[in-house]
This record gives C-alpha cells, structure tokens and sequence, in this order.
C-alpha cells in the first residue's frame, strides 16, 4: 500500500510535467490533492476502526484504493485525474489507519517500540523504494506500464489484507464501564471532535506534521533537483541508500526506545535530518548527495517509529484506531501541504533555497517537541510517567 503511494507520489509530478505540461506549482498539487483526501478520511478512519474492526477498515479501504487506481487510465484530463486523487487519498487514509492499528494491537504493550518499529520500517523501505521504482516506471513516460504496475501492487496490497488474521474482541467491548457509557452517550448525540481526534496524541502528532511538511521536499522534487544540479544518475541511488539506512539502524532504534526515553531519539534524529537537508540543497557531486542521502535515513529513520509509537502509547487501549488516525492526519496534512509550499518555494527561487527552506523547518519541529511534548513528560511525577509508558 504505501509502495503504491510512493511511486505515485514520484511519478505523478513528472507525469504532469512532461504529459500535462503543468508547471511547479501544479507538480505540487498532484501530490497536495491526494493527501487533502486523505485529510478528510482520517478523522473518521480512526473511529471506524475502533467500531467496525480494524481488519474490515482495511480491507474495504484497500478495495476503494484498487479501483481509484484503475480509474486512473480513463482520468485524462487535469480535472478528473485530479478527482480521482481524491478518492484515492481518502481510501489510502482508511485502508492505512485500520492497518497500521491491527499492527499495535498484535504487538505486546512492553515491546511497542520495537514492533511498531519494524512495522514503519516497512513503510520506510516502501518509503525509499518507491520513488526510485516510480522513476524507473516513467523513464519511458508511458502511464499505462505505470499504472498498470501500481495496480498489480494494489491488488497483492488487498490480497495480504484479507489473509491478516486480527485477534481479540472489538475494542469497544473491552473498554471499562466508564468508556462504554461515554461512548454510548456520545453516539446518541452529535459527532464530537474528541471522538475522531485523540486529544493525548495531538501533541506529538503536531512535531510529526512539522517534519513531515520538510520531508515532503524529497520525494516530490528531488529527480527535478538532481536534473538541475545535472546529478540525474544518482537519483535512484539516492533513495536505495536512504532506505538502506533506515533497515540497518531499525532494530537498534527500537531497542532504545524501549529501554530509554523517546528523547535519545528525537534530538539526534532531527539533527542528522535537518541538517543533511540543508547540505543536501548546498551539495554539487554525486558522493555529496549520497552522504546527505545516509544521514537523512538514519535520522528520519529514528523519528517517524518515535512518533508513531508515542500517539499509541500516550492514548488508551481502546483508542489506539483514533491514536493512529490522529498521528497520520497530522503526518499527511504536513506532507500534503509542504508539497505545495515546497513547490512555490521553487517556483519563486530554487531547489536549493528549498531545501535550505526545508532543513531549518525541520530544526524548528525542535521548538515544538520542547513545548507540546518533552515540557509535558518533565513535568509528570516519575511512578506517572513511568506508567504513561509502560
């Protein structure tokens, strides 16, 4: 599923540059479109999963995310292709949301962070993979070898769900008392916004917007940025290194988080990631943007598990769905709109003042992790914050 996202995400600029002929502003908003959709899919996802099942979420999310992507061949015109990445970011929100909560159930509570960890690993490499296996698709900029391949990924992607085997009863039937009746009263009433955001993973879900809205600068303009630096042979070797990085720190990152304070992450994280960011856009050989490439794995490789694991663990069992939908909200909505920034960015200046641009946001997620989360944690009697994450 999130190979398929990647691909696109990669993909789809080129296609709309070379085929469409649309400018930067409008590579941007191939990608912006998408994730509005999934911004408007995972208030709800969340909360479906917790009531519905989190491998029924899955599985009707992925069948909407096949046929969007089979609908892609008769999307010909800028309108309804754009339409069509609608539909899909919502059932990407649904299908990913369900998924990623059937994973934290199946894990046991005192290895979160490892399991969790080798979860989004899958998502990293897929994350990494993906753009250097869109590039490929399209160096012949023929769309229908493209989509046919997503569509075939698609397909294996519902296939894997519908094998998942989710154990234990329905969330909402092990709540305590308490829970139950707030819920049964809530649903006699209107809709609430606590009951699709969960209120003790929006803090760090918020950091993870910041650095999602500097990492969406990577995977939609990195091959232009390297065609402008006239580096293009090193663009898919470019994300084969960041993923290569990521799987190899993974178990040590999951270990640490386990066993120490989320805090030994983050810091060293944001740092190798901002600031191979900004030497990325300052960078002028192929060794140069390799090096950039490993350190910016290492470090968003330790941060995106940080967060994911944080939403799930600061809320309660019985909301884990609204945890994980609330994390991905806020990850998507910073991708989604950085993309657009990021465009106008190069739109008015370069890609190297982008990704200056997009490296000093990402040191500025720092000032949030201090105020919204790292503050809070201090602040917590010891036996308290032990618990909060035990």
């Amino acid at each position: 599923m999130f190979l398929t996202f990647y691909i696109l995400a990669t993909a789809f600029p080129l296609y709309v540059k070379d085929s469409m002929h649309g400018n930067q502003q409008q590579m941007g908003l191939a990608i912006t479109i998408y994730v509005v959709g999934g911004v408007l899919g995972r208030p709800l996802s969340g909360m479906w999963a917790d009531r519905f099942g989190k491998k029924r979420m899955t599985a009707i999310g992925l069948a909407v995310f096949l046929i969007a992507c089979i609908a892609y061949f008769g999307a010909k015109g800028m309108a309804l292709f754009l339409a069509v990445r609608l539909v899909h970011g919502i059932s990407y929100a649904v299908a990913s949301t369900a998924s990623s909560a059937a994973a934290a159930s199946l894990i046991p509570r005192t290895r979160q962070g490892e399991g969790v960890g080798y979860y989004s690993m899958f998502m990293s490499i897929a994350m990494a993979i993906g753009p250097a296996l869109g590039l490929w698709l399209w160096k012949d900029k023929n769309v229908d070898v493209l989509l046919l391949a997503v569509c075939v990924i698609a397909a294996l992607s519902l296939a894997f769900a519908l094998g998942m085997r989710v154990t234990g009863s329905k969330p909402e039937l092990a709540q305590p008392e308490e829970n139950v009746a707030a819920n049964a009263g809530s649903k006699k009433g209107r809709l609430h916004w606590s009951d699709v955001i969960e209120p003790k993973a929006l803090p760090i879900s918020i950091v993870g917007f910041v650095v999602s809205f500097a990492y969406s600068s990577l995977s939609g303009f990195f091959a232009a940025f390297t065609e402008e630096i006239h580096q293009t042979h090193v663009t898919a070797l470019f994300f084969v290194v960041f993923a290569v990085m990521i799987v190899a720190s993974r178990p040590v990152i999951g270990r640490v988080f386990d066993r120490y304070k989320e805090h030994y992450l983050y810091y060293p994280g944001i740092a190798l990631f901002a600031i191979g960011m900004i030497v990325l856009g300052q960078a002028h050989s192929a060794v140069a943007v390799l090096l950039t490439g490993a350190a910016m794995g290492i470090g968003y490789g330790a941060l995106l598990p940080c967060f994911q694991t944080l939403a799930i663990k600061l809320a309660p069992e019985h909301r884990r769905g609204s945890a994980t939908g609330t994390f991905f909200l806020m990850f998507d909505l910073g991708y989604g709109v950085g993309s657009y920034f990021m465009g106008m960015i190069a739109s008015f200046s370069d890609y190297r003042v982008m990704y200056a641009g997009a490296g000093s946001i990402a040191l500025l997620s720092v000032l949030f992790y201090v105020l919204l989360h790292h503050r809070r944690r201090a602040a917590l009697p010891v036996p308290e914050a032990r618990a909060k994450t035990a």
